[in-house]
């Protein structure tokens, strides 16, 4: 039997390719599917006496098909849906392998010079979950908080990350309630062979922290503006100030592209489900896909055989 691929699943019930389908096309050579399925295939149930487990390859498509988009085809959502997309995300969280997804796809695209894992950059930003309490406990999800980033208050969770400062690759995600200090999660981002780790103004004397003791990295925090705007305007020192933060912040603008990927492309812009396990699943997952979203084209151009 023929292997279904990404584009001959979200070809049925639609004639006319789209350019979406022109992604799936493409998405499909760039996956490391034979990585995926050996991090995942040592956990997921082989059938047994009950109803047969549907091939793992085919769930691992579907899953992914999933995040991409925010749903799959209704026919495969009614025939799949209720019996294995909610077990198989399930068996991610149990035995955390969104982790080890991030880092198949990870290591994949390191092979082939995409990732320089030298230089990193730190930040975090809240993700709004639902306000609603028309649930079973009468209650918001206990493991959101609520926080304020500039005037403006957020409900939900929020994805810390570490990204390279020259691909704008995402190294690794950690979730949490909103309400958590960014600094407190530095350590658990970064991998330890860093040259420099730049930031913004939210991490300042993140160098002093305990954790950091023995770390070499070089600190790159963004300076408070309070720090130099009360220096003359044309003076050589506020200039000189001024391009060193500009310079600083165009380094950091590089963590920017995985966000806009997960929210526009993937319309990850409000988590919907409960449960702060369920969504950082769901986090790292898509942040590998932005991965290889990111270095699509470089991976079809140079790459010789990409369906690993």
């Amino acid at each position: 039997m023929k292997k279904m691929t990404f584009a001959d699943a979200e070809y049925v019930g639609n004639h006319k390719q789209a350019r979406k389908d022109l992604l799936l096309i493409e998405m499909d050579q760039v996956v490391p599917w034979k990585g995926l399925i050996a991090s995942i295939d040592p956990h997921y149930p082989k059938g047994g006496g009950g109803r047969a487990a549907y091939p793992l390859m085919a769930m691992a498509r579907v899953h992914l098909m999933q995040n991409w988009f925010g749903y799959i085809d209704p026919a495969i959502e009614e025939t799949l849906y209720e019996i294995t997309i909610v077990d198989f995300r399930s068996l991610q969280e149990e035995h955390e392998l969104t982790i080890g997804i991030l880092a198949v796809i990870n290591g994949y695209l390191s092979d082939r010079s995409l990732s320089l894992r030298q230089g990193a950059i730190v930040d975090a930003t809240p993700i709004s979950a639902p306000n609603s309490i028309r649930n079973k406990d009468g209650k918001r999800d206990p493991d959101m908080h609520q926080t304020k980033k500039g005037n403006q208050y957020y409900f939900g969770l929020k994805p810390h990350m570490d990204v390279d400062d020259e691909s704008g690759l995402v190294h690794s995600v950690v979730g949490t309630a909103a309400n958590v200090a960014d600094v407190t999660q530095v350590d658990k981002l970064l991998h330890g062979s860093e040259n420099v780790v730049c930031a913004d103004t939210g991490y300042i004397g993140i160098e002093k922290r305990p954790e950091h003791g023995g770390r070499k990295a070089i600190w790159q925090m963004a300076a408070r503006r309070c720090t130099y705007k009360k220096l003359a305007k044309n003076s050589a020192l506020y200039v000189a100030r001024h391009k060193i933060e500009k310079a600083k912040a165009l380094v950091r603008v590089q963590a920017e592209p995985p966000l806009l990927v997960i929210r526009r492309q993937f319309g990850y812009v409000k988590r919907h489900s409960r449960g702060l396990a369920q969504n950082n699943a769901q986090l790292v997952t898509l942040f590998a896909l932005s991965n290889l979203w990111v270095a699509r084209r470089h991976s079809l151009t140079n790459a010789g055989d990409v369906r690993l």
